[in-house]
């Protein structure tokens, strides 16, 4: 994702000052990314929230797509705004899977009024760490806050009545499939967004990265969109 963001950002005309990879490169680079006017981020869970502290240490606005780390959310919310810093963080940058995140929330509201039962699956390629995906758990969190059914989502079977199920897939190169299912006894509906490749998480950092540029506070695609 690195790469994908610094070739979209040049192709539009931006700067990229330096790139960090690694604790010796945050030594050695630390003066070029003092010039910087927003840092993009996308490493791995383990990583993100000291990525995020250094950068507030800076008082350097981020953008975070690295997921996997919301159980220290509260947290770096809170250091944010205490000091005023700038934080726009997403389970996913892609305009097209925020889109999809809004016609969940509307399929959950009708699945609720009208007795569908819904599931989740979803599919990524060998490297990725996180299961099920933050996409994956972003869908199934706003199921769950549409339903009086499910109390809590799980990727292991068997599955309870009030457990919603999410069916995870590791294979190959895939960018990211992520399907959600409404069925009754009459018919099933499916809600599916494919990702080609990595080019529309990239855009939509950097309309990230352009739309917190003087701002202070935590943001979200919610407020972007």
């Amino acid at each position: 994702m690195g790469h994908e963001v610094e070739r979209v950002a040049l192709a539009k005309g931006h700067e990229i000052v330096t790139t960090i990879d690694n604790d010796q490169e945050w030594t050695e680079r630390l003066e070029a990314l003092k010039t910087a006017e927003i840092a993009i981020e996308f490493s791995q869970p383990d990583q993100a929230v000291n990525n995020i502290q250094r950068c507030f240490d800076l008082h350097l606005p981020i953008v975070v797509g690295t997921t996997a780390w919301y159980d220290r959310l509260d947290e770096i919310k809170q250091r944010c705004l205490k000091e005023k810093q700038s934080l726009f963080y997403a389970p996913n940058f892609s305009i097209g899977m925020n889109m999809v995140f809004r016609i969940n929330k509307q399929l959950a509201r009708f699945a609720e009024q009208y007795g569908y039962s819904m599931s989740l699956a979803e599919t990524h390629h060998i490297h990725k760490l996180d299961k099920p995906s933050g996409t994956a758990a972003k869908l199934a969190n706003d199921i769950i806050a549409e339903s009086s059914r499910y109390e809590y989502w799980s990727i292991n079977e068997p599955y309870p009545t009030d457990c919603l199920p999410i069916e995870v897939t590791r294979e190959g190169e895939v960018f990211g499939i992520h399907s959600v299912t409404a069925q009754s006894s009459a018919d099933r509906i499916t809600l599916t967004h494919e990702a080609f490749n990595r080019e529309g998480l990239a855009q939509g950092a950097l309309a990230a990265a352009q739309f917190l540029l003087g701002k202070t506070g935590v943001f979200t695609m919610d407020d972007l969109f």
